[in-house]
């Protein structure tokens, strides 16, 4: 096995400095997840409320195809 040398001392200062920009992340990331929680729930708030309509309205468009092909078949079997 290789011979390493002895880990170096790291400075009271740079350990402080790396702990403090660790939980300064960590609060700036909560901070930031809260506010676009806040955003994404107000647009699905949103949404929910437009998708009745867009349901609704693509409920009529497939029913008025289904009426427009049914049509189309009858007339080229010539039904009456």
């Amino acid at each position: 096995m290789a011979d390493l040398p002895a880990p170096v001392r790291v400075s009271p200062l740079i350990k402080f400095c790396r702990w403090s920009f660790l939980g300064v992340g960590i609060m700036w990331g909560a901070y930031h997840q809260s506010r676009f929680t806040k955003k994404e729930n107000a647009f699905r708030e949103i949404e929910g409320k437009l998708k009745a309509e867009r349901d609704a309205k693509l409920a009529a468009e497939k029913k008025a195809a289904a009426e427009k092909e049914i049509a189309e078949l009858e007339k080229l079997a010539n039904i009456k």
